[in-house]
């Protein structure tokens, strides 16, 4: 999967690093030193991940890596970490080119207890039940990280962008289909936009939404 956000690059004695602004166990389930690319200003990069405290990492560069930019401005950063979704152990009978269904709409879902959101996007997108969902993605409440969310897409076959973008409260265009992430304290809500429209567990069909909330999002292909 790869991952596409502004970062900035700090020099801390001989190393550079860059923050990353997502916890990376939360969504990629990998702990210690992580393997990983990156492109800077259309170079690529070979760098390690290096765990600061409860799944928040930072990129670890060397100054051969940097030497063709400014470190003093913002950079776009797409980073790819391997083998970074959680595997759903289930045989689907879908599959992108086989989707569960054809997505020209969303139906309202609102989530029965808090903490099914990730669940509740899924089956919103999908068209089916929340329990059906639970059943393939096996977590409960506050479990559906971006990583079980991206997995269960993938079981009913419905086709996503490879980056998910990571926009930190500025100004964004959406996409016309899409899984958005903002931040509500410790855990991350998500909620679906569809054609201008924004279909929230909690809240129900909201029309207009505030993009300083907004962590990020990852695109739905639709027609």
């Amino acid at each position: 999967m790869r991952y596409f956000f502004n970062g900035k690059i700090e020099k801390e004695d001989d190393l550079y690093t860059i923050r990353i602004p997502f916890n990376v166990w939360e969504v990629c389930k990998k702990r210690d030193v992580i393997e990983a690319e990156l492109v800077l200003d259309n170079k690529i990069i070979e760098c390690e991940l290096i765990p600061e405290a409860k799944g928040n990492y930072k990129i670890h560069l060397q100054e051969d890596d940097v030497s063709h930019v400014d470190i003093t401005k913002e950079h776009k950063i797409l980073l790819h970490i391997t083998k970074s979704l959680i595997q759903i152990n289930q045989n689907s009978p879908y599959s992108f080119d086989n989707p569960i269904r054809k997505i020209d709409g969303i139906d309202i879902i609102i989530q029965p207890e808090d903490g099914l959101c990730g669940q509740t996007c899924v089956a919103m997108l999908a068209g089916i039940t929340i329990a059906e969902v639970i059943s393939v993605m096996d977590c409960r409440e506050w479990q559906a990280t971006m990583g079980r969310v991206i997995s269960a897409l993938n079981y009913y076959g419905i086709d996503h962008s490879d980056i998910i973008v990571y926009t930190e409260g500025k100004p964004a265009t959406l996409p016309k289909c899409c899984i958005m992430m903002e931040k509500m304290g410790l855990y991350c809500h998500y909620l679906v936009h569809y054609d201008g429209k924004f279909y929230d567990s909690n809240l129900g069909i909201i029309p207009e939404y505030d993009m300083g909330k907004l962590l990020g999002y990852l695109e739905v292909k639709v027609e």
